[in-house]
């Protein structure tokens, strides 16, 4: 059976290296997906994708690719509802997941958050980054790995 792949939404994401601890462990692939150059560990099992500028390019990538049994590290609802409709499981990086029951409130939530900026209301960003959320990430794409390598592509 393969392996499942990781695939990082990369230009915004905080846990990067941890994604790289857990995959060394498990030996798996890590697509690294960004609209630039970021410094990525040179290893075999992992592998740097520049595209495009432009919205939505990486996702698309991303989207196009990650199936049954793949892992989506990402804080874009729109993509994790993608890969979700894919078979593929969507983490944030604070290791919460999106899941099937989840993803229709979270864009509902998208939706909203859009209309009231759009209307000049302020809205609060996400909160800020810290250690319990980077422990939780990886005790999440821990688990994320092992449902993962349950399904046969």
């Amino acid at each position: 059976m393969p392996s499942p792949r990781l695939f990082i939404d990369a230009d915004a994401c905080p846990v990067k290296d941890e994604v790289y601890r857990v995959a060394e462990r498990y030996g798996l692939q890590v697509f690294v997906v960004s609209n630039g150059w970021i410094n990525t560990r040179r290893e075999t099992w992992i592998e740097q994708v520049v595209v495009d500028a432009g919205p939505d390019i990486a996702d698309d990538w991303i989207a196009e690719r990650a199936g049954s049994g793949d892992i989506v590290i990402t804080q874009d609802i729109p993509l994790a509802d993608r890969c979700l409709k894919a078979g593929a499981q969507a983490l944030k990086s604070n290791g919460q997941p999106f899941t099937p029951d989840s993803i229709g409130s979270a864009l509902a939530g998208r939706m909203v958050g859009e209309h009231l900026r759009s209307m000049g209301v302020a809205t609060s960003g996400p909160p800020p980054f810290g250690p319990k959320d980077r422990s939780a990430f990886l005790q999440a794409l821990d688990r994320a790995v092992v449902m993962a390598k349950r399904v046969v592509r």
